[in-house]
């Protein structure tokens, strides 16, 4: 069954997650890098059974660490043999046999996985789509089509990193596809020639009634298998573009209503999450002749001002502009908007694909786990590659099987019962403590700290520098198992009545 992870990405924190990585070269044994990348995206339980019967790096001089691009900086030899010893034993389900588990349909149409490219630079040209597809991926939703010029700036991203210099959040200034529409529906005959299985999911963008309906029109006849609808791009240059549409209500279901008119094939509408509420521009969709909802795009944001130009990132000669906001740190915001699609009567039946910084099958069987049908990613792609989506199948078939479930469908929206719009809903009778484990505990008092200046000061340490808790004064907030760099603090067994 699944368990408690073993191995976690602070445990690799120096790893750069090379492309053709000197560790596996030098090693001749197993691919440490696949391992390693296994770790990274939450899939240390695919990694583990992929070992063979006996430990690879038993009675070995590690010779993947000398050859690492940060030489003996990279535990390899210790993470291989945790997978092996410590997570391997622990599981009772073998690997699927193949992929069949993961086969799904976006409104109708046969999907070999729930996993697209989401429209943005990682599915803008053919040879992009062609490589992605031969990775593994389901389909592409291409980048945004229309019929006026676009003139990109330079530089145009900027980014909120982590600790080990990984990317958390990303902000884009980026517009739409800079091919013109003609070069465009030749690279989307091309793909269907040679992608027959592949899903085609043409994102497009008029000015007016007339153009959504052209656009629409000629992407299904040069091969696309859906139309998505961009209602929600945020770095227009002119008014009453992208998310200024995706704001309006009725001009959403205007501007579907006339993409309709100009295809037979599946729509969905791409909402913007710079709202309140995304409900009436889907509801709005619906009544356009939308069949489904894609979501969230970009959030507006401002990052990183320089504290000495006074101008923030990115600068462009000086001068930077709102922008859209994606990455990791997003899809807590993207969750809740698809929560409120999911649990939402009116659109019962309209199929959800969701976005928003989904890197591992973790993130994405959230979004599946809140109503969503298909997953879309961008970022994570432009940071790690299209290679992620080996352990984007691999883990969430994984989780099928060890769930018994005969498909993604049977996942969809499991989650929605167990999420209240507000906390009016929830049980304030009982309080779950936190429970210490001392043999991992390093003493290194985090907990007493953030409890004193954040919490309700009931952790002390004893002279043996050991956790001590005050039960009349813990109210089960759980800021200690939260600020815990070594794990060493969890849940307590059961509740305990407020007295």
């Amino acid at each position: 069954m699944l368990t408690e992870r073993k191995i976690l990405r602070s445990d690799m924190i120096r790893c750069a997650l090379c492309q053709d990585a000197p560790c596996t070269a030098a090693c001749g044994r197993c691919d440490p890098a696949a391992a390693l990348r296994s770790i990274w995206f939450d899939n240390e339980m695919t990694a583990a059974l992929r070992f063979p019967g006996s430990n690879p790096c038993a009675c070995c001089d590690a010779p993947c660490e000398a050859a690492c691009v940060r030489p003996h900086e990279v535990p390899i030899q210790t993470l291989l043999t945790r997978l092996h010893d410590e997570v391997r034993p622990m599981l009772e389900t073998g690997l699927p046999q193949d992929d069949s588990l993961l086969k799904t349909d976006l409104c109708g149409i046969p999907l070999e996985n729930p996993f697209l490219l989401s429209s943005s630079v990682v599915a803008s040209t053919y040879d992009m789509c062609a490589r992605a597809f031969e990775a593994g991926w389901a389909g592409a939703a291409f980048k945004t089509i229309c019929s006026f010029d676009i003139h990109e700036a330079s530089p145009r991203f900027s980014a909120i990193k982590g600790d080990n210099g990984s990317i958390i959040g990303f902000k884009n200034i980026e517009q739409l596809s800079d091919h013109s529409v003609t070069e465009n529906m030749e690279i989307f005959r091309r793909l269907k020639q040679n992608y027959p299985t592949k899903v085609i999911l043409a994102s497009i963008m008029g000015q007016n009634d007339a153009e959504w309906d052209d656009l629409a029109r000629l992407c299904e006849e040069n091969g696309a298998d859906a139309i998505e609808l961009n209602f929600s791009c945020p770095n227009m240059t002119e008014e009453g573009l992208g998310s200024d549409i995706g704001q309006v209500p009725e001009l959403v279901e205007r501007f579907t209503a006339a993409a309709r008119r100009g295809t037979k094939l599946p729509i969905l509408a791409k909402l913007t999450p710079n709202v309140m509420k995304m409900s009436p521009a889907a509801e709005a969709a619906k009544r356009g002749g939308a069949d489904g909802i894609a979501a969230i795009n970009t959030i507006k944001s401002v990052t990183d001002v320089n504290p000495h130009t006074y101008v923030s990132e990115p600068s462009v000669h000086g001068m930077s502009a709102v922008g859209g906001y994606s990455g990791n740190v997003v899809r807590p915001i993207a969750l809740r908007f698809i929560t409120e699609l999911g649990q939402n009567p009116s659109l019962t039946g309209m199929h959800i694909s969701g976005m928003g910084g989904v890197e591992t099958w973790l993130d994405a069987l959230d979004f599946i786990l809140l109503g969503a049908g298909s997953i879309q990613v961008t970022t994570a792609v432009m940071q790690y590659g299209y290679r992620i989506i080996d352990d984007l199948k691999s883990g969430l078939a994984y989780y099928l099987k060890e769930k018994g479930r005969s498909n993604v469908h049977e996942c969809e929206g499991l989650a929605l019962d167990f999420v209240s719009e507000t906390t009016d809903a929830l049980e304030r009778g009982t309080v779950l403590f936190p429970k210490f484990r001392p043999e991992k505990c390093i003493g290194c008092r985090r907990c007493e700290i953030s409890c004193a200046d954040g919490g309700h000061q009931a952790i002390r340490f004893d002279k043996n520098r050991k956790p001590v808790l005050d039960g009349k004064k813990c109210v089960g907030c759980h800021l200690c198992i939260l600020v815990c760099p070594n794990r060493a603090i969890v849940p307590a067994g059961r509740r305990i009545i407020r007295g």
